[in-house]
C-alpha cells in the first residue's frame, strides 16, 4: 500500500463518511457522486490540482468510497486518500477534452458493472466543477437511474468543526495576521499594487515557524479610492496613492483551511464619512460577536450588525458572512449557512464564518472583517487577533 500523508486520523475520516450517509439515507440516495474538491478533500483526504479535469468521489452506504480521475492522477490519490489502494480508479487520457468522447461515459459504466445502473444517484447539480455535459452524459448512459440533486449535501456536513480542524484554522489565522502585519508595514504612496501582491503571497506561503502556507482559494482583493465600491477586484501595475483608502481580502491557508481576515488601509487623512462609517461597523461587528451565540440564529448575528450602521444612514443589501473551512479556487465559502435577516439556521459550537460586513457604496468602500467561531458558550471567538479598525498612516 502506497505511504500515505493525511491530515487526519482515520477515525476522523470514517466519522464524517458516517455523516454523509446518514444524510444520504435521509434522502433515499444509493450512491453519492461528489465532484466538488473541497467535499472530495474533507471525505477522503485527496488534495491536488486537478479539478480542472472530471474527476469525483463515488460515496456508497456500505463499502468505502472510490475515487475516480484522471490517470495520470492516480499517483496523487494514491498518496493522499484514505482508502485502500484499489480504491483508486480512473479514465485513460484520450477522454481528457476530447470531442469524440466523455470521462462520464466510464463513470457510468462503473456504475452499471457494479450492478447500480438502476439506482438513486446524487450528483452536485449546482457546482461549480460538475458540467452541463457531465450531467447529461450520465443521464445519457445510465437511463434506468433516478438522478438526485444532492447540491451541498456533504458541505452541510462540514458545517460543525472537528477540533483538528479547529487547530487548523488557527493555524491560518496566525498567517492571516502576518500577512496584514506586512500589508500595513509596506504599503505607502508610489509602491507598486503588483510589488505588494507579491509580498502577501511570500507571507502567505512562508507561513508562520513550522507552520507553512497553503495557496488560498481567492486572490488578494484590494481596490482603492472609487474602485473600492466593487468588492472583487484584484490589483494591477498601478502604485498606491496618497489620500486614498484600499481594503485588503486575503487569507491565510493551512492544509487547505482557511480564517479570512480583511483590513482597510487609509494613506493620509481620513475624510469624514470614512471615520464615520469606520465608527458604526466596527460597533456593528461587535454587536454581532455578542449575537453569536450557540442556540442564536444566523439571522440574528445580521440584525444585531445592522442596526449601528442602519442608526448612521448605511443600508446594506448583501449578506454579512458564510461558513468557512476547507476550500479550494475559486472560493473559500462552504456555500450552505448566510449571515442575513432571512437565515435561520441555529448556530452550534464548532461552527466557524466569516463575518464579513463589507460597506461598499457608490464610489468608495470599507472592509473590516472577523473570521468567527461559535464557542459552547458567550460570544463568538474571533480566530485572528488584530485591531478591528480603519488603519490610518499619514
Amino acid at each position: 500500500m502506497t505511504n500515505k500523508n493525511l491530515p487526519f486520523s482515520q477515525q476522523e475520516y470514517e466519522r464524517r463518511l458516517e455523516k454523509v450517509r446518514r444524510s444520504m439515507e435521509n434522502f433515499e440516495i444509493d450512491v453519492l457522486f461528489i465532484e466538488d474538491p473541497s467535499n472530495m478533500g474533507w471525505l477522503t483526504g485527496y488534495d491536488g490540482w486537478s479539478f480542472y479535469v472530471h474527476q469525483g468521489v463515488l460515496v456508497f452506504m456500505d463499502e468505502d468510497p472510490i475515487w475516480w480521475g484522471r490517470f495520470q492522477d492516480t499517483n496523487g490519490a494514491l498518496r493522499t486518500v484514505w482508502m485502500d489502494d484499489d480504491r483508486i480508479t480512473y479514465y485513460p487520457d484520450h477522454y481528457v477534452q476530447s470531442t469524440l468522447c466523455h470521462p462520464m461515459e466510464m463513470l457510468a459504466a462503473m456504475i452499471r458493472d457494479r450492478g447500480l445502473g438502476n439506482q438513486r444517484i446524487g450528483v452536485e447539480l449546482e457546482n461549480y466543477y460538475f458540467s452541463a455535459k457531465a450531467y447529461l452524459t450520465l443521464t445519457h448512459e445510465l437511463p434506468d437511474a433516478v438522478f438526485v440533486d444532492a447540491t451541498s449535501l456533504v458541505n452541510w456536513q462540514r458545517l460543525v468543526k472537528s477540533d483538528d480542524e479547529i487547530a487548523y484554522m488557527r493555524k491560518a489565522a496566525r498567517i492571516s495576521e502576518k500577512i496584514i502585519d506586512g500589508i500595513v508595514e509596506r504599503v505607502e504612496p508610489g509602491v507598486r499594487k503588483s510589488d505588494i501582491v507579491g509580498q502577501i503571497y511570500a507571507d502567505a506561503i512562508s507561513g508562520i515557524d513550522d507552520d507553512w502556507g497553503d495557496y488560498p482559494a481567492i486572490v488578494p482583493m484590494l481596490p482603492s479610492g472609487s474602485d473600492a465600491a466593487a468588492p472583487h477586484l484584484t490589483w494591477d501595475g498601478r502604485i498606491f496613492d496618497a489620500d486614498t483608502p484600499t481594503f485588503f481580502e486575503i487569507s491565510g491557508c493551512f492544509r487547505r483551511y482557511h480564517a479570512p481576515l480583511c483590513r482597510t488601509v487609509h494613506l493620509g487623512k481620513p475624510p469624514q464619512y470614512l471615520l464615520d462609517a469606520e465608527k458604526a461597523l466596527v460597533e456593528g461587528l461587535e454587536a454581532g460577536l455578542e449575537a453569536a451565540v450557540p442556540g442564536a440564529r444566523a439571522k440574528d448575528i445580521a440584525r444585531a450588525l445592522a442596526i449601528p450602521l442602519e442608526r448612521a444612514g448605511i443600508y446594506r443589501a448583501s449578506r454579512a458572512g458564510y461558513p468557512i473551512g476547507i476550500s479550494y479556487p475559486p472560493d473559500w465559502g462552504e456555500r450552505t449557512v448566510s449571515i442575513r435577516l432571512e437565515d435561520r439556521t441555529i448556530l452550534q459550537p464548532g461552527m466557524t464564518f466569516h463575518f464579513m460586513p463589507g460597506i461598499w457604496e457608490n464610489d468608495w468602500g470599507l472592509e473590516i472583517t472577523e473570521s468567527i467561531l461559535i464557542k459552547d458558550k458567550g460570544p463568538a471567538e474571533t480566530l485572528c487577533n488584530r485591531p478591528r479598525k480603519l488603519y490610518v498612516k499619514d
